[in-house]
């Protein structure tokens, strides 16, 4: 019989399940959109319906392979669950979802934001290692708060943490994911007393903290495909972090080396053995970089972002491109203008902003007649390499500069975007592999499945 385990990823743009054998081969993947809706008020949301249906949509569709392909396998013996940070459900004491999950992207409660007092926001990238901003979970807790929502007794759980819950698991936060919450101490992984105080929440708000990778129960046999029945249930952990030890080739620091994450958000991050100090968490807080426990205990991550998949994306539906070949053939132009003449040339006429993490909305300022779809996906990449560079020099100034770096996400199929970060990243290595995260969260079902036998 074969032995399978499999990964869920919960990612911005899409929701992917990986089934692999017992010796990491890939065996079936399923995937669907992400079922993000815009409320009557514009902030893009996720209903808990709507991410559940999508849920058991790559539950089901998996199972009907694995049926079709595999009509002997035991059911799955372990699925792991990995997916964005800062997006959540806030549950009341009945554990009933209070309010749909805002996107990490969306602009709404810069209101809560500003209201933070300014002790707190002097301290705030310093004690949490997060940046204060409408992206961070505890500015959306505030922003549901001035709604009306009854906050008080709530917990919040983010978007894998609830799915291992409403598959059958119990209520825990997974470590890495509790950290983008901007609840907890970077330093010794505790609630901020003087945070919740201001946010008119108890220390329930974040439920027991387990490490990435532990089991959590099991699959509620009524929940799930037969496929998944009796499945061990564990978190893997945030998603950019997940798609990082797909690359470490066993080793799990790899501190020389940038891990470059490019889906919907384009993530850099750098691995370390100790978190940075208070002051250095404050200085890397002003450039929006973050510095929060890795997947891996006792490792730490100092992470930079930028929103350049969201800009592309948008600049894909501006340009009518939804379909494959649209988009292969703007690639081949893309490519083509930088073998012409270069970023500078390429760009000419055409200026791009909004790739900053705290930003997202996509600006675009038009200076020539000579303007093409190419010329205008161009000006994003090269907003994003100015981005990114950036960026490095932060974290340069805090960290010895990596030598090495691996480019992993959905983007990286375009040989233009590969083109344009090997000429900010050193030593640019791509990713072979399609869906790193999603593999990263089955081998760490794989790992805990290793584990018990």
């Amino acid at each position: 019989m074969q032995t399978l385990v499999a990964g869920l990823d919960l990612g911005s743009t899409g929701i992917k399940l990986l089934v692999l054998d017992d010796q990491g081969h890939e065996v079936v993947l399923s995937r669907t959109d992400t079922p993000w809706q815009e409320d009557p008020t514009g902030s893009i949301v996720l209903p808990e319906e709507a991410l559940l249906a999508a849920v058991h949509e790559v539950l089901a569709d998996a199972a009907r392979q694995l049926a079709a392909r595999h009509p002997d396998a035991d059911p799955v013996e372990v699925l792991s669950v990995t997916g964005m940070g800062e997006s959540g459900f806030l549950l009341g004491p009945d554990d009933r979802v209070l309010a749909p999950a805002f996107a990490w992207f969306d602009l709404s409660g810069q209101h809560a934001v500003d209201a933070l007092p300014q002790d707190l926001r002097d301290e705030f990238a310093g004690r949490t290692g997060l940046p204060w901003g409408v992206q961070v979970s505890a500015a959306k807790i505030a922003h549901l708060r001035d709604l009306g929502t009854p906050v008080a007794a709530a917990r919040w759980l983010s978007l894998p943490e609830f799915v291992v819950h409403a598959l059958g698991g119990p209520v825990v936060a997974e470590r890495s994911l509790a950290a983008r919450t901007g609840l907890l101490q970077v330093e010794d992984g505790r609630v901020w007393p003087e945070l919740l105080a201001h946010l008119g929440v108890g220390p329930q708000i974040v439920p027991e903290l387990v490490d990435a990778g532990t089991p959590v129960g099991r699959t509620d046999p009524a929940r799930v495909p037969a496929a998944f029945a009796g499945s061990r249930l564990s978190i893997a952990g945030h998603d950019h972090l997940v798609s990082s030890l797909t690359g470490s080739d066993g080793d799990t620091s790899q501190e020389a080396r940038y891990h470059v994450s490019l889906g919907t958000a384009e993530v850099l991050l750098r691995v370390i053995d100790t978190p940075l100090t208070f002051d250095a968490r404050t200085r890397l807080g002003a450039y929006l970089i973050n510095c929060v426990p890795h997947v891996v205990p006792g490792r730490w991550v100092v992470v930079a972002g930028v929103k350049t998949g969201l800009l592309m994306r948008r600049t894909l539906a501006l340009l009518g491109m939804g379909d494959e070949e649209s988009r292969r053939s703007l690639d081949s132009a893309v490519l083509a203008l930088a073998e012409e003449g270069g970023s500078a040339a390429s760009t000419r006429g055409v200026s791009v902003a909004g790739a900053r993490n705290d930003d997202g909305e996509l600006s675009l300022r038009i200076g020539t007649d000579d303007v093409s779809p190419a010329l205008l996906m161009r000006a994003v990449l090269e907003h994003g390499n100015d981005e990114i560079a950036r960026l490095v020099e932060a974290m340069d100034a805090e960290l010895p500069p990596a030598t090495s770096a691996l480019l992993t996400g959905g983007w990286t199929s375009w040989a233009s975007v590969r083109e344009a970060r090997g000429r900010v990243l050193p030593r640019l290595e791509v990713s072979h592999r399609s869906q790193d995260t999603a593999y990263g969260a089955a081998l760490s079902a794989l790992s805990l499945r290793h584990a018990h036998h």
